[in-house]
This record gives C-alpha cells, sequence and structure tokens, in this order.
C-alpha cells in the first residue's frame, strides 16, 4: 500500500496555520450553500430570513413560506449537509487505515450489503406478513438498506480478523469477493422484479436527497453523528499508522482497537446515509484527497475539514441536481459521478507510479 504523503513540504506548523485558515471558509461556505438551499427550490425563491425568524415569533412570514422552508427544505438540507459529511469523512478514515488514496468507504461492505438489503425490500417486500409491512410503512427500504450494510460489514470484519488482529488486505480481497457475491444475489432478485419495482430500484441506486423527512432524518441523523463525532480520535493513530502498523505500535497506539472503531464507526455513518439518500458516489475518494493536496496529510486538520467540504459539495451538487433539468430532478449520484469520475481518473494518473512500484 501507498503511504500517503503531502502534495508540497510543508512543516506541521504550516499545516495546523493552513487548515485552521481554510476551516475559517469552509464554515462560512456551509453556511451560505445552505441559506441558498433553504432559499430557492421548486416552488422559487423564498424569504428565507423571513422563515427562519418566524418560527420563533421574531418575523411575519405567510404559512406557506414556513412549509417550504421548515417541511420540505430544512429536511433536505440539514439531510445533505449530514450525508455529505458522512461520506467524505469515512472517506479519509478508510484511506488513512488503507494507507491508499483510492480508498473509500465502500471497502467496509457497507455499499454491497445495503444495495442487496434495498433490491431485497423493493422486490420481496410485498411477501412480508401484513401486519408488519404496516408497522414499516415507508421505511422499510432504509432499515433493510441499513441492516443490510451493517450485516456484510460485520461478515467482512469477521473474515479479516484472526487472532485478535484484523488484516487490511484481507478485508480488501475479501470485500471484492463480498461485492461479486452480493451482486449475484441482486441479479437473482431482480428477476422477480416489475417494471415498478426496477424504476424505484434505480433511482434508489443512483441516490437522492429529494425524499428527506424529518421522520427519517431523527433516525438517522444520531447515527451519522456517532460516526462524525467519533472521527476526530482517530486522527492520532491514523498519522501514526501512515507510518507503518510496527512505527504505530511503538508510538503507544492500540492497532487494533483502532480499526475496530474507524470499521465499526464508518459502517454505522455511511450505512444510515445510504439508507436514506441511496447510492452516491466519489465524495469519500474526492473530497479528502482535494483536502490533502491544499492542506496537507495530517488527519486532525483533514477529518474536520472534510466534513465541512463534504457537506457543501453535497448540497452543492443537489442544487444542480434540481437546476440542470427543471423542474424535473436528476438523481444527485449521477452529478456526484460526473463530476467525480474524471477527478478520480486524474487520482489513479497521479498515483501510477506508486501504485506500479
Amino acid at each position: 500500500m501507498a503511504i500517503l504523503s503531502p502534495s508540497e513540504p510543508m512543516t506541521s506548523g504550516d499545516r495546523r496555520a493552513r487548515a485552521a485558515t481554510l476551516r475559517a471558509l469552509l464554515v462560512l461556505g456551509l453556511v451560505l450553500v445552505m441559506l441558498a438551499g433553504l432559499g430557492w427550490g421548486a416552488a422559487g425563491q423564498t424569504d428565507v430570513i423571513g422563515a427562519l425568524l418566524a418560527r420563533f415569533g421574531l418575523a411575519q412570514a405567510s404559512l406557506a413560506e414556513m412549509t417550504i422552508v421548515w417541511d420540505i427544505r430544512m429536511p433536505r438540507v440539514l439531510t445533505g449537509a449530514l450525508v455529505g459529511a458522512a461520506l467524505a469523512v469515512s472517506g479519509a478514515v478508510m484511506q488513512g487505515l488503507f494507507r491508499n488514496p483510492l480508498a473509500d468507504p465502500g471497502l467496509v461492505g457497507v455499499s454491497a450489503g445495503s444495495g442487496l438489503g434495498a433490491v431485497a425490500a423493493i422486490v420481496l417486500g410485498g411477501l412480508l406478513p401484513a401486519p408488519l409491512l404496516a408497522m414499516t410503512e415507508g421505511a422499510l427500504v432504509p432499515l433493510a438498506a441499513f441492516l443490510g450494510g451493517w450485516a456484510a460489514t460485520l461478515v467482512l470484519y469477521m473474515i479479516a480478523t484472526r487472532g485478535g488482529r484484523t488484516s487490511v488486505a484481507t478485508m480488501l480481497l475479501a470485500g471484492i469477493a463480498l461485492a461479486a457475491l452480493t451482486g449475484a444475489l441482486t441479479g437473482l432478485i431482480l428477476y422477480r422484479a416489475t417494471d415498478n419495482q426496477l424504476r424505484d430500484l434505480t433511482f434508489w441506486s443512483m441516490g437522492s436527497v429529494a425524499g428527506a423527512t424529518w421522520a427519517k432524518l431523527l433516525v438517522a441523523g444520531p447515527l451519522i453523528a456517532a460516526g462524525l463525532l467519533a472521527a476526530p480520535f482517530l486522527a492520532r493513530a491514523l498519522d501514526a499508522l501512515s507510518l507503518g502498523e510496527a512505527v504505530a505500535l511503538h508510538m503507544g497506539v492500540d492497532i487494533q482497537k483502532m480499526k475496530r472503531i474507524a470499521i465499526l464507526s464508518v459502517a454505522a455513518s455511511v450505512g444510515a446515509s445510504v439508507a436514506i439518500t441511496g447510492g452516491i458516489g466519489f465524495v469519500g475518494i474526492v473530497v479528502p484527497h482535494l483536502l490533502r493536496l491544499v492542506q496537507g496529510p495530517e488527519h486532525r486538520g483533514l477529518l474536520p475539514n472534510a466534513a465541512l467540504l463534504g457537506a457543501i459539495l453535497l448540497l452543492l451538487a443537489d442544487m444542480l441536481s434540481r437546476t440542470l433539468v427543471a423542474p424535473a430532478e436528476l438523481p444527485i449520484g449521477i452529478v456526484t459521478a460526473t463530476l467525480g469520475g474524471p477527478f478520480f481518473l486524474w487520482i489513479l494518473m497521479r498515483n501510477r507510479a506508486l501504485l506500479e512500484g
């Protein structure tokens, strides 16, 4: 595996100062992008500040404006920000864990398992008993996607762990095999799908935050937040791991504990994200690598900035998805793939010498 290195020589103080400056700019950018997302949509422009203040009796706003801002756009914007942050931070953690800039959150099996769970719920959900269907109405697909992602991650973790030690190389290879297996099972289930089910599956697989609601956010939000809050505690260990496991052990890092926390936190945040938005690619690869080019590889500054930039980029992608084919909407996964695909190829070409070596 290639050890990550900064794009240009910088002292530790320079990196931290640059990361802090960038963080302040990203916070400002996130606030502006969130306000833009709240103020613009299918219903046209809305007085965001008035609607926000009216909620607390500090201004006047029509009932229609308050409904649009608080009940439709607010959960969508918050979901987009949380999911973007989760994907970007999880990508940074996975790249640090695998010591490879091409790693992404899907390597822990979440995406493959979530996809299989969603397909099973969409195609086979009607076979469940009526009382159970009534209990899970509207939540069956997200719940199945989350459980599928977690199950795949746990299976992958057990395969890669032997004698109390987890091998990232084994996890990578097992992840490839698991993705192939879940793909085969997905194909078998699709033979039972109707045209309507295939359409639902297609839109879910391309990702969207259009279906975000307060109910979904209240269920998935704590899991995503837990993964995000756990990530900064891994910063020191990930920095030490970049020098090799032997060096990290000499520095007092509990490697096995760090791997366990990293894998489970990524599984929680990405699993919950995929469950409510479907598959959204490339954010986890593009954001951390872009930040390393600007501020260096230290995870203490990288992880919080990845959360901010991931949130901004996903919100901007969502605004593009609402604009490009208005009044219809593009799945957000198409936008991120269109922008992220060329960038991924550039990363691959840039690191080709390291990969071949």
